[in-house]
């Protein structure tokens, strides 16, 4: 009788596995089926950050909640912001620094971020859910006040951006591009794509 027992409790992990395995390939499959459609996949996003700053609007708290969120999608927008290998460690002793190439005859080398766009928007996605998901609890409705963490948060966003505009400036990146690259040939003066 107990191998019966010990049998068809295997069978029913088997089960269980197998039941979770299948959601997430399912949930995985509707991942990779959004992946194209990234002003979609934003709008939805803007979407459900309105409707927690219209939670929180209304119901007057859970102010350290969008404080927390605030402070983790900033850290998100940084890394989304900041290229995969730092210029300011890969360098050799004799030269100033690296550089991204500013003319034509330079070694060509692609803007990598660190957090991809789809990372940082499913980042964004899911601690906006999970933030939404607190209000519903007063314990996380923790007594503050509010001005303070604003201009926390402003503070901490102004010196944040000014670091890493000056670090854009100096090893000469810019991570945002729009369309392929266009050149005029010398030859036949033609715009030529690469």
């Amino acid at each position: 009788m107990d191998e019966e027992l010990l049998g068809g409790s295997g069978g029913s992990k088997s089960k269980i596995s197998q039941m979770c395995t299948r959601i997430s390939q399912i949930y995985q499959a509707t991942l990779d089926k959004w992946t194209p459609y990234s002003r979609a996949r934003w709008l939805s996003t803007v979407a459900l950050l309105l409707v927690f700053a219209l939670r929180i609007i209304l119901l007057q708290g859970w102010y350290i909640v969008t404080y927390a969120l605030g402070i983790y999608h900033l850290n998100l927008f940084i890394a989304f912001l900041t290229p995969k290998i730092d210029p300011a460690m890969d360098f050799d002793a004799e030269d100033n620094g690296p550089e991204l190439p500013t003319r034509a005859n330079e070694e060509f080398k692609p803007f990598i971020r660190r957090l991809p766009e789809f990372k940082f928007w499913y980042s964004v996605t899911k601690s906006t859910t999970i933030a939404v998901f607190c209000t519903f609890f007063e314990c996380f409705n923790i007594p503050v006040f509010w001005p303070i963490l604003v201009m926390y948060f402003l503070t901490l966003f102004c010196i944040t951006m000014k670091r890493q505009i000056r670090h854009m400036i100096k090893y000469k990146y810019l991570p945002f591009t729009h369309g392929k690259p266009k050149y005029h040939t010398a030859e036949t003066g033609e715009i030529q794509d690469i």
